[in-house]
């Protein structure tokens, strides 16, 4: 069902009864499902009888992979800023907010267009929000790459932990902007259960990421002499928790990982490729040799990660949720075997991930040059 934002909605205000059980909202707004993440957590909800309306917003419509998804939920094409007097029209008792852009996109306005979308979009939301009288409770997607990512970091993070310094990736600038106002926004608005969700990289049989894709690299770029330490989130679980969310109370700020971790090595064994050493200033023009190679967008957040890794600690989800995610390895072995057979290459692209390595080893070998 597709409805433009000027269309006629029913009239269910003043009637509008929260869900069957305690915590499960009536009507439900899901941003981004224009989305991967988005439509899942919309059909999601949509399939749940303690939910009377399931209502999906993004200002584009849907690709046709995501149809036969959302075909109980109501769609309104609109951008965040016009959703101030909607929210209140429509009676909405929750919102999910999983509109976030995790890497730029020179194609569509680079780092510039991702800002906007991430924070901006993100402070409108939050003052319609604000204006909705009959909202109850609101659920924000954020990530990890919160704690950012340095040589400083504790060898596990707690929601508690303040990064030790300013993050260098866009996309993590952005969640510590976000979770600013999410804090603002729980001082004017104590009557609405909110929920931060800090996930790790999402990972799984049926994910397509940006580390999906370096994973499924023929040679992978790694940074010499480091092996940093990983967790990941299977996107299964990751729906679970969205869903708990919304249909219990859930208030606070939640770390979302699978318990566990691997190192960069590791993962890279046991997904069968090569792993290519080069200096870490080097990275950058991997990041460029792959994008070339079609394998996806890399930016800072993931240089910095694959430089420092990140694992958090998730005893208060496992506590507050009742639910403990499958371990990262568990959820790394899942994408393996549905990736089993790995990535087809092209002559070109083969020559290009050769030069590469010819490249990373003369540098290792200035280097050495260097300091001898």
């Amino acid at each position: 069902m597709d409805i433009s934002a000027r269309s006629r909605l029913p009239d269910k205000a003043h009637d509008m009864t929260p869900g069957g059980t305690p915590g499960a909202p009536g009507v439900v707004v899901v941003t981004g499902v224009g989305r991967y993440l988005g439509a899942h957590v919309a059909a999601r909800l949509a399939a749940d009888p303690r939910i009377e309306r399931v209502i999906g917003v993004d200002p584009a419509t849907p690709g046709p992979e995501f149809t036969h998804l959302l075909d109980r939920v109501e769609r309104i094409r609109i951008d965040l800023d016009s959703l101030g007097g909607l929210l209140a029209d429509l009676d909405v008792d929750a919102v999910v907010h999983l509109a976030l852009v995790s890497a730029a996109d020179p194609q569509h306005g680079g780092r510039a267009a991702m800002k906007e979308q991430n924070v901006i979009g993100t402070m409108q939301l939050l003052a319609a929000c604000q204006r909705a009288p009959r909202l109850r409770k609101l659920v924000v997607r954020s990530s990890t790459a919160a704690y950012g990512a340095s040589f400083r970091d504790p060898a596990v993070f707690t929601e508690e932990t303040e990064p030790r310094e300013v993050p260098r990736g866009g996309f993590a600038r952005d969640i510590l902007d976000i979770e600013g106002y999410v804090r603002g926004f729980r001082r004017r608005r104590p009557d609405v259960t909110d929920t931060v969700l800090r996930f790790a990289p999402f990972i799984g049989s049926t994910a397509d990421t940006t580390l999906t894709r370096y994973f499924s690299q023929p040679v992978v770029p790694t940074v010499f002499g480091r092996d940093p330490r990983l967790q990941f989130v299977h996107f299964d679980d990751a729906l679970e928790v969205l869903h708990r969310s919304i249909v219990e109370d859930h208030p606070g700020t939640y770390n979302v990982a699978g318990p566990g971790v691997l190192s960069l090595s590791q993962a890279i064994r046991r997904a069968g490729r090569v792993g290519m050493p080069v200096l870490e200033p080097g990275l950058s023009g991997a990041a460029a040799i792959a994008r070339s190679l079609g394998f996806g967008r890399y930016g800072l957040d993931q240089v910095d990660l694959f430089v420092h890794g990140r694992v958090v600690d998730t005893t208060r989800l496992e506590q507050e949720y009742g639910f403990t995610p499958r371990s990262t390895a568990a959820a790394f072995d899942d994408f393996i075997r549905a990736h089993h057979g790995g990535v087809v290459v092209t002559r070109d692209q083969l020559a290009a991930a050769e030069q590469l390595v010819l490249d990373g080893i003369r540098q290792v070998r200035a280097a050495v040059r260097e300091r001898s």
